[in-house]
């Protein structure tokens, strides 16, 4: 696929990185110079210095005959033209767009193709903000995922000391629930993948992510470790863009409070948020946190958009007793290193918008994308189309399809029905099916699977 990504920021080098390595045809327009050469250095794709709405930039990029195009520049007003630009001059297929400000993202009829031809929106902001909602109505976790509109959901989490299951085979996970279904996607022991079978012991420390119907998710956490009691008191530092969405999302269910420096925000949140108590003041300033008995914290999130920041008041407030410590890291190299420590949880916007744009990428009828370790792995979502005739998968047990190794099938949503998938369980034409790729590489054999083919036989 030729695809061009316009903007060499943190989401277009991460996603120029991510596409690279599978025999994509990658150009990427920027107008730093120095970033482009960096890019160009380390991975196999085209750069182009310049505007990145400007149609001759876009025509020397090769938009005449690409197959997508992916703006994720910092400027909203920058993607919504190349946009337009593509659809008028160019007529590229597929229109990808990063918006962030609300108040564009209100308009309902501005973006079709008669307004603003965008086909895909991406809000970074939107997507960390449903991430943290999941963790926080989820004690433990350390990821929620959704497919199939939140019928099913994975959930990865760390198996402690004093859980039922933690010594013992997966298979006895069974005897444990028997009125439970659910199905251990991948076991990640010292950062190496485990592929689960009946006889894997589970250990304290291995981060375990399953997959279940979103009514079954606590029971299944509670047999890999004691269950967190739920959240009540939230802490937000830093009032912008992402702040403010998670303050409003979580201000009706839980007692918010948000601290931020600046006195012209403080006082436009005080006024448009209900019951949020805004704060202006440092995150950092240890006698604030301890006014605001940060002791009886439940959750503390970091939010700013300076990782030094983030990262040095989460582990103040770790240290003042701080239950649970949620930090937002740009940097990817950042995440590696804190988490696990004093912060709890790393949330990186980069993994979060790349899984989203991901969707749109992938080959075949596939409908969600989530990139789970650090871009290394990937759970997706895939929609079997066809008969046994046309189709790989439709009329067969799992157990004889011919999947890419390392990669298990979790679930199947028919309907409303939820399947945890065993190795008889019959694939059937519609059939929504969720996948885990411990390696992200094995994901054109995937796509392949779920293509449709009016030769095959």
């Amino acid at each position: 696929m030729k695809i061009l990504i316009l903007g060499a920021g943190q989401v277009g080098s991460s996603l120029a990185q991510n596409l690279a390595s599978e025999a994509n045809d990658i150009t990427i327009v920027d107008r730093n110079e120095a970033t482009l050469q960096q890019l160009q250095d380390r991975l196999d794709l085209r750069t182009v210095v310049g505007h990145a709405s400007h149609p001759d930039n876009l025509r020397a990029a090769g938009a005449e005959d690409a197959d997508m195009l992916v703006a994720v520049t910092d400027s909203d007003e920058t993607n919504m033209v190349a946009c337009q630009v593509a659809y008028t001059v160019f007529h590229t297929p597929t229109k990808i767009a990063r918006v962030r400000a609300m108040s564009y993202l209100r308009q309902k009829n501005l973006f079709n193709p008669q307004a603003l031809p965008v086909d895909f929106l991406i809000s970074p902001e939107q997507l960390i903000t449903d991430d943290i909602h999941r963790l926080i109505t989820h004690p433990g976790a350390l990821q929620v995922l959704d497919f199939a509109d939140g019928q099913v959901q994975l959930v990865g989490i760390k198996a402690y000391y004093g859980g039922p299951l933690v010594g013992h085979e997966l298979r006895t996970l069974r005897q444990h629930m028997p009125k439970v279904d659910t199905r251990v996607a991948a076991i990640y022991r010292q950062d190496r993948a485990i592929m689960p079978e009946g006889h894997t012991v589970i250990e304290a420390g291995d981060e375990v992510f399953f997959i279940a119907a979103s009514k079954d998710i606590l029971s299944v956490m509670s047999e890999l470790r004691r269950l967190d009691k739920p959240y009540k008191r939230i802490m937000i530092v830093g009032g912008g863009n992402i702040g403010r969405r998670v303050a409003r999302a979580l201000e009706h269910d839980y007692q918010v409070k948000l601290i931020d420096h600046n006195p012209a925000r403080t006082r436009a949140l005080a006024h448009e948020l209900d019951k949020t108590i805004v704060l202006k003041g440092d995150a950092a300033d240890e006698n604030l946190l301890l006014e605001e008995n940060i002791g009886k914290t439940d959750v503390f999130c970091a939010l700013t958009n300076d990782d030094e920041a983030n990262i040095l008041s989460s582990m103040l407030a770790k240290r003042l007793g701080a239950r649970k410590v949620m930090t937002l890291i740009n940097r990817a190299a950042y995440v590696d290193l804190i988490q696990g420590g004093d912060i709890d949880i790393a949330i990186s916007p980069q993994q979060a918008t790349i899984g989203s744009l991901l969707t749109h990428i992938r080959r075949g009828d596939v409908v969600k994308v989530h990139s789970l370790r650090r871009g290394a792995a990937e759970a997706i979502e895939a929609i079997a189309h066809g008969d046994k005739n046309t189709s790989k998968v439709v009329g067969r047990a799992i157990e004889e399809l011919k999947l890419p190794p390392d990669t298990t099938i979790g679930a199947i949503v028919r309907g409303n029905e939820v399947i945890i998938a065993h190795h008889d369980t019959v694939i059937q034409s519609e059939d929504h099916v969720i996948l885990f790729l411990v390696d992200k590489s094995r994901i054109s054999d995937v796509e392949r699977l779920f293509q449709v083919s009016f030769t095959f036989i």
